[in-house]
């Protein structure tokens, strides 16, 4: 088993890359450089004097937060999520796949090129409306993919995502201070995370996404996961993807765009752009849990907003998951 960095020697990469057909032999790497800011994995951009590939690695860890456990085999799942759309339409909005390794935990894909993130709508406080068009169609044909029996149920990263979700940010002490992000958040957080109505609520929510659905789910569809090439979009890093229900990536979907925007018709945008009937109770309570748990969880956004406006926010997610 091979392990990658950017540190990694030149002449090993090239030979396990050669061996694995994912480069000619007769290609020198040139530069081995970080592709973005990956959360949860490596992921290196691997240049030569031919072309340039990004690998991708799992560890038995998130790679931000080396201290929080995460199974490996999540790098697999993202496998069996490409696999399964690689012969639909929105082909052309995902990597092509170069070659898995699943000794290694290692996926190579195409390099895409310099892309941004759409973590920029934080900042922008605004969404392309060609954009949000087009990542509901993403969103729908992904839906509408049909999967084998066999497609990983990828419960330990779901019951990792459930804890970072549905538990851990309701707790009146989880070991994280909200103050080390903005004085005075902790304060303002208590109100709801003492709500036992609320908990009530998201914990009924917390049981649905650990069962079974029949939806193929990105599992993890907000800004981060949302590349833009000049006017081309690409979804990438789907390690949560399971079989679900829709509404699920449709409401964290939502929560993005109304912590971006400050604008709740983004609920009803998406129910009447998305082609297929949505629950529209579900959708609004899971738009109000992403809100409520990105705003006083573990896993904080690059959101620069004042405690009045988190406080507003807050209040109106409330208000969807008691709805």
């Amino acid at each position: 088993m091979i392990q990658i960095s950017e540190d990694s020697s030149y002449n090993s990469l090239e030979n396990y890359l050669t061996n694995k057909h994912w480069i000619e032999e007769n290609e020198r790497i040139t530069k081995i450089t970080k592709a973005g800011e990956g959360n949860m994995n490596v992921v290196l951009r691997v240049t030569t004097d031919i072309s340039s590939i990004v690998i991708k690695q799992s560890r038995p860890f998130v790679q931000k937060y080396q201290d929080i456990p995460a199974p490996v085999e999540r790098i697999v799942v993202e496998n069996y999520f490409y696999e399964a759309i690689g012969s639909g339409v929105i082909k052309e909005n995902t990597p092509t796949i170069i070659g898995f390794d699943p000794e290694s935990y290692i996926l190579a894909m195409e390099d895409i090129g310099d892309c941004d993130d759409m973590n920029l709508i934080y900042h922008e406080r605004t969404i392309n409306t060609d954009h949000f068009e087009k990542l509901i169609t993403i969103i729908h044909q992904i839906h509408n993919t049909a999967t084998k029996s066999d497609f990983p149920a990828n419960m330990k990263m779901r019951e990792l995502n459930h804890q970072h979700i549905f538990v851990l940010p309701f707790l009146t002490d989880n070991g994280f201070s909200l103050d080390d992000i903005q004085i005075g958040l902790q304060e303002l957080s208590m109100p709801f995370k003492e709500n036992e109505d609320l908990k009530k609520q998201v914990s009924l929510i917390g049981e649905k996404y650990l069962s079974k659905g029949n939806t193929l789910l990105h599992g993890d569809y907000y800004p981060g996961s949302w590349m833009s090439k000049n006017d081309h979009l690409y979804i990438i890093d789907p390690e949560f993807g399971f079989i679900g229900f829709p509404e699920f990536d449709l409401g964290v979907m939502a929560g993005h765009l109304i912590m971006a925007t400050n604008d709740t018709s983004y609920i009803e945008k998406i129910e009447k752009t998305y082609p297929t009937v949505l629950d529209s109770e579900l959708l609004k309570k899971i738009t109000g849990i992403e809100i409520m748990r990105r705003l006083i969880g573990l896993a904080q956004l690059p959101l620069s907003r004042t405690l009045v406006e988190k406080e507003q926010l807050l209040l109106m997610s409330k208000n969807m998951i008691l709805s």
